[in-house]
């Protein structure tokens, strides 16, 4: 009994520890794509210096340029357009070159830096923009969701109190008197005048807002209230309220 017990622990290890080779592309018949190469700076080897070495000696194993590319090419985002230009949400860049090799979407903006992806049949440049070739009728919502990165643009990353480089977020009627969580009582705060602020009210303390708080308008929004980093090429598709 026990050796069959041994037994059969090993071989419960030895099962979790089996993992497949290929679990998304198997089966799915998608052609699997391969990374070629990006043209971001990652230093002429992609190691660091030998005096950055001898000093960290907890320091992990320097990245190869090719775990690098790999790295940018996971966190890279693509802008997507509706059929009529109107901008819908930030893609991965897989879903992208997805749309693009599908025919589903075309370029609109390309990225000279960005990085090539190839298959067995094509090579494909991720541009930072594309347009979907059909329109996509989007639901239409009154109210654009808050969110910290949709008020940050809002207010343009400045306190709302003295103008600093915003940090955070403050409730200008506090919460614990009764104040909304909303976009008509919350204002982008630098950590000092949030700390000095407390659970004051603005009459208590003499301080004013240096612009009105209200509910932003316009399709642009939902994106932002989702992306906390633009790339700048994107600003010319959003329109004057993300510049």
């Amino acid at each position: 009994m026990k050796q069959r017990h041994t037994a059969g622990s090993h071989e419960a290890r030895a099962h979790r520890q089996l993992q497949p080779a290929d679990v998304h592309s198997r089966g799915s018949g998608a052609t699997p794509l391969q990374l070629v190469s990006d043209h971001s700076h990652t230093g002429a080897h992609g190691h660091r210096s030998p005096e950055n070495r001898a000093g960290d000696s907890r320091a992990p194993e320097p990245r190869s340029p090719e775990q690098a590319a790999a790295t940018a090419w996971v966190k890279r985002r693509v802008l997507l357009l509706n059929a009529t230009y109107e901008p819908l949400t930030a893609l991965s860049a897989r879903r992208a070159i997805v749309l693009l090799i599908c025919d589903k979407a075309d370029p609109v903006h390309h990225n000279p830096e960005g990085p090539v992806v190839r298959s067995a049949e094509a090579e494909v440049s991720l541009p930072s923009v594309i347009r979907l070739r059909n329109y996509v009728r989007v639901p239409y919502r009154a109210r654009v969701p808050m969110t910290r990165a949709a008020l940050m643009h809002r207010d343009r990353y400045r306190c709302g109190y003295c103008g600093g480089k915003a940090e955070t977020i403050d409730h200008v009627i506090p919460r614990s008197r009764g104040g909304a969580h909303s976009w008509e009582n919350c204002v982008a705060s630098c950590a000092p005048c949030n700390h000095n602020k407390a659970d004051k009210l603005l009459s208590e303390l003499g301080w004013t807002l240096k612009h009105q708080l209200v509910s932003p308008k316009g399709p642009h929004w939902r994106l932002l209230s989702t992306t906390a980093e633009l790339d700048p090429v994107w600003l010319q598709y959003l329109g004057e309220g993300a510049a």
